[in-house]
């Protein structure tokens, strides 16, 4: 399994890019427009900074483009206060870090929302530059830390609800190829896959095989055929300089990325599996890591079927 681990951190990088870092985005709130220019311009180089003259411009904003890092939000605004903007936030987005800036004294509104959660710090008209850029890394940090936190929250549920399915199918009373089925519609349902296809190979031969969505034939697939060669793991990602393989489905069926994972139990070839995105999101980092451990349960699974 350590090959197959090493393909996939090459297959991360291809689908995912994760070399190329895009900047964090932060929102920035003032009804006056030179504060605004000035945090705009303040932190554009490091930030994607998007601008609102209001509370309400400011959720629409959200609406939009979604969570952002950081937000820094005035206090004293015409119909919304930055308090009020910034508990609205809170539901849709709990990782978000605010900051509140401020020119008076509004101290039991700005103890009411810190103590809350609502706000992470409050910075005094007119700021220092030097220490409302500190502020706002340290945000950043903070942010990222609450991301992985919940990311790894997330992924944990994922792998133990994918992890369970993989094991019922082992112990339930199915012949192969309701076996190669279910377990096929399990990894295609976790990872949003348009099409996936599990085929049993024996002595390099392939054999039966389960099917889950709307996959592409992988028989004359070349990506397939590869990995069945081969044994090692194979994978397209739709751009300018890799367009489809020669004499495949994949313009026709609109696929964007396809993934074939060689399965070995005991340094033997036993099945193929082959997932594919169209429609559907690509996977991100954690998925493809995710789909290396489920590719060894359902191993094992596989082994236990016989």
């Amino acid at each position: 399994m350590n090959s197959l681990l090493s393909g996939l951190d090459d297959v991360a990088r291809q689908i995912t890019g994760m070399d190329r870092k895009k900047k964090p985005k932060m929102l920035v709130v003032d009804d006056e427009p030179d504060n605004l220019d000035l945090l705009y311009r303040t932190f554009r180089r490091d930030f994607r900074v998007f601008k609102a003259e209001s509370g309400m411009n400011a959720l629409e904003v959200l609406s939009e483009e979604g969570e952002v890092a950081v937000i820094i939000s005035d206090q004293r605004m015409p119909e919304m206060k930055g308090t009020e903007f910034l508990s609205k936030t809170v539901p849709d987005f709990p990782d978000t870090v605010r900051i509140i800036l401020t020119g008076f004294t509004d101290v039991e509104d700005l103890v009411d929302a810190i103590n809350s959660g609502q706000v992470y710090k409050y910075i005094t008209k007119p700021w220092d530059p030097n220490e409302l850029k500190a502020v706002v890394d340290h945000a950043a940090e903070t942010y990222d830390l609450l991301k992985q936190r919940t990311e790894q929250l997330e992924r944990a549920e994922e792998q133990a609800k994918l992890l369970a399915m993989i094991a019922d199918v082992a112990q339930e009373s199915l012949d192969q190829p309701q076996s190669l089925t279910a377990l096929a519609a399990a990894l295609g349902e976790s990872f949003s896959a348009d099409g996936c296809i599990l085929r049993q190979v024996e002595g390099g031969q392939l054999g039966a095989e389960g099917r889950h969505d709307q996959p592409i034939a992988i028989e004359s697939d070349p990506l397939f055929q590869t990995a069945l060669s081969t044994g090692n793991t194979q994978v397209w990602v739709n751009s300018a300089t890799t367009p489809p393989p020669e004499g495949s489905e994949y313009e026709a069926a609109g696929l964007q990325v396809h993934l074939v994972l060689p399965l070995h139990y005991r340094e033997n070839l036993i099945a193929l599996l082959s997932l594919q995105w169209g429609r559907s999101p690509k996977p991100n980092e954690e998925e493809i890591h995710l789909i290396h451990l489920a590719a060894q349960q359902v191993v094992l699974a596989l082994a236990a079927l016989g």
